[in-house]
């Protein structure tokens, strides 16, 4: 389930919101999780918040396409290896954490990358949704990892392959 914080009156809420669910849904269900146990809050922004953001969290003062705050660490603890897999606790839904996610930005880098708008939205919640869950990309072996279960998820939707591979 997720919350969808619309904040900028640019996002078109109402298809911005299905486009998340089925994302975030696709990408648990992918990694055979129960999408009615998790929760994610996706903040739809624009490219001030965002960069605003980027700085307070991160120390890069620009903006960007899309932002992460697991609230629990599962990333692995051997480059290479899967993430640890989340256990909700009770029956209640375990929150995976907050997404931001900038509307100019990704409208501009979609027309520069030559991505249909609501497939590279897709793209960066499913890719938002693995940061979640403890998948990085800052070594090359996880990279790789994470890139091929993005391949995995958006083919079965029929996206083409982000990563031109």
């Amino acid at each position: 389930m997720i919350e969808f914080i619309n904040e900028s009156k640019k996002w078109g809420k109402k298809k911005s919101v299905v486009i998340a669910n089925q994302a975030v849904n696709s990408t648990l269900v992918h990694l055979n999780l129960d999408p009615d146990k998790f929760e994610i809050a996706i903040l739809a922004c624009d490219n001030e918040k965002i960069q605003e953001l980027n700085s307070n969290f991160r120390g890069i003062n620009k903006n960007t396409n899309i932002l992460s705050w697991p609230e629990k660490d599962l990333s692995p603890k051997v480059s290479g290896t899967m993430p640890m897999k989340p256990e909700p606790i009770n029956r209640e839904p375990m929150f995976l954490g907050n997404l931001a996610i900038s509307f100019e930005f990704i409208v501009k880098e979609a027309k520069k990358l030559n991505k249909d708008f609501y497939n590279h939205l897709y793209h960066l919640i499913s890719h938002g949704t693995l940061h979640l869950l403890g998948f990085v990309h800052e070594l090359e072996l996880d990279a790789k990892i994470m890139e091929n279960k993005e391949r995995e998820i958006l083919s079965k939707v029929g996206i083409v392959d982000p990563y031109g591979n």
